[in-house]
């Protein structure tokens, strides 16, 4: 690729890398459902013709919680509070202002403002606002009463559907405080763990916003450090320790040995293992010691 390709790809913030084909369509389902759910209750509560203005931020939120399900800007608390709040500063501005260009313009800005305050950043709450000036005359009858129906109650669906729906795929359990990581066990010689306090220190005097959590980069700089102390994969495996592939996706799993058969020749021992965290959870399986050193990224603690 010519470096001055290169060079505007970079500057478009073009990424490097993309998502997997199967979170592509788990994804897409999950909004499809998602808006599904929504769509149902604003047509019931509003009527076909204001439903459509309501669904369009909601629909934003979708992308958020089905595409980036850890991101700190779609758990739930910004989802709800940014909706309802920028909702209420939404009706404020046009209650109070007679130009709805200014008013519009005043809710937008006013709802940034206030979702910072109360820590709910959520950018679909900008829409929320501004329908809440230019919708309808059903709308403006609502007052402040819009941030409770439709808006809250659609909020709480999108997240029911989120909740629910991400819940079926162990790597992308939905909000991020259902996720559980296999810990890796410490190597000899490894870095000191970082801490979510000492990430989220370094991030302050960096100045820098990240849209993943402190404990998601801490999970990737431990594996990076790993990646970098280790070549090939697990050589010793041994009966009642825990092992992951660190495979991403529906292929990420944790197998625990739960007993082993020795044989004359150590490349056909056999060993039991128990799926632990993943696909298959609690099933039994058998192998070789050799292939499943070879299916083994990093001994974890369980």
């Amino acid at each position: 690729m010519p470096p001055s390709l290169n060079s505007l790809l970079r500057f478009v913030g073009f990424p490097r890398s993309r998502y997997r084909s199967n979170e592509q369509a788990i994804a897409a389902l999950g909004g499809f459902l998602g808006i599904v759910a929504v769509a149902a209750i604003s047509v019931r509560l509003l009527g076909a013709d204001q439903a459509v203005l309501i669904v369009p931020s909601m629909g934003a939120s979708a992308v958020l919680i089905f595409a980036v399900p850890h991101s700190p800007l779609t758990q739930p608390w910004a989802v709800l509070g940014g909706h309802v709040i920028s909702a209420l500063v939404g009706v404020a501005c046009y209650q109070a202002v007679s130009s709805p260009l200014l008013a519009g313009a005043l809710a937008v800005g006013g709802a940034i403002g206030a979702m910072h305050l109360a820590r709910c950043i959520h950018p679909p709450g900008g829409a929320t606002a501004l329908t809440a000036v230019i919708g309808g005359a059903s709308l403006h009858e609502l007052g402040f009463a819009y941030a409770a129906t439709p808006v809250a109650l659609n909020a709480l669906a999108i997240l029911a559907v989120g909740i629910l729906f991400n819940y079926a795929f162990p790597w992308r359990r939905y909000p991020i405080s259902l996720m559980h990581y296999a810990a890796p066990v410490r190597l000899p010689g490894a870095w000191p763990t970082l801490t979510e306090a000492q990430i989220d220190a370094a991030m302050k005097e960096l100045k820098v916003v990240l849209d993943v959590s402190a404990a998601e980069i801490g999970q990737v700089v431990e594996h990076a450090v790993r990646e970098l102390a280790r070549s090939g994969h697990i050589k010793s495996i041994e009966l009642g320790r825990s092992y992951c592939n660190e495979q991403p996706g529906p292929a990420w799993s944790v197998r625990k040995i739960v007993d082993e058969r020795p044989s004359e020749v150590a490349d056909f021992d056999l060993v039991v293992y128990q799926v632990l965290r993943g696909e298959q959870k609690g099933r039994l399986g058998s192998c070789t010691r050799t292939e499943f050193a070879r299916w083994a990224s990093s001994e974890v603690q369980t």
